[in-house]
């Protein structure tokens, strides 16, 4: 920046994005002081390095505005997991579904689990239909991320939003000014990268019947 530009010549941006032309180093640099503006390197491998005319610290506490905007709006990632019995009640599944359904709007991921116990490990086609059953009750909102799989004795299944519903979470989020408040959310676990958080665990006991624990 200024004087600590090495290049005898630049190529010189005005103020307004204007290409001027390749000028000598002294030559910006008195173009700068003429409108009391910084000569800023902004593409120093060219060559001739392009340097433009602006004000340095109105432009780095712009990107600091803009950077500290970008964080707060950004959709932290979690997985929520839901534990079903592979002959859940009716009506349990039925809240159990909208659960899954309230957690994809909100733009986070599903890990299903099914879980069996003693003879049930014997029919695991009773899991997989529950699963294929659920996947088909939420395509409006989201996907199949990861297929139904066994694991020991438990099958699991990672349901993603799709693009949209996650964007529009992300909209919402932002014009409440802010990520969500997961504090209340009895099930938050925030991850980064798109990463493994999982969040709190909606378990069915041996009726289907709710529970919670963290993973």
């Amino acid at each position: 920046m200024n004087e600590q530009i090495r290049a005898r010549e630049v190529r010189l941006v005005g103020p307004e994005g204007e290409q001027v032309g390749i000028v000598p180093l002294e030559r910006a640099l008195q173009l700068a002081a003429d409108v009391d503006l910084d000569l800023v390197e902004v593409a120093p491998m060219a060559r001739p390095p392009v340097c433009k005319l602006m004000d340095f610290g109105k432009f780095k506490y712009e990107s600091a505005l803009k950077a500290r905007e970008a964080r707060r709006n950004q959709q932290q990632t979690v997985i929520k997991e839901m534990k079903l019995r592979p002959k859940i009640d009716p009506h349990d599944y039925e809240t159990k579904k909208g659960h899954v359904v309230r957690f994809l709007k909100a733009g986070d991921k599903v890990k299903v689990t099914i879980m069996f116990r003693g003879r049930e490990q014997s029919r695991p086609e009773l899991g997989y239909r529950l699963l294929r059953r659920l996947e088909s009750e939420i395509t409006d909102l989201g996907y199949v991320e990861a297929a139904p799989k066994q694991d020991g004795r438990n099958m699991i299944m990672v349901l993603a939003p799709h693009r949209a519903v996650k964007a529009s979470a992300v909209a919402a989020t932002a014009s409440r000014g802010g990520p969500r408040d997961r504090a209340g959310d009895e099930s938050a676990a925030p991850a980064a990268d798109e990463t493994a958080a999982v969040g709190e665990t909606a378990a069915a006991g041996d009726t289907g019947t709710a529970a919670t624990s963290g993973e």
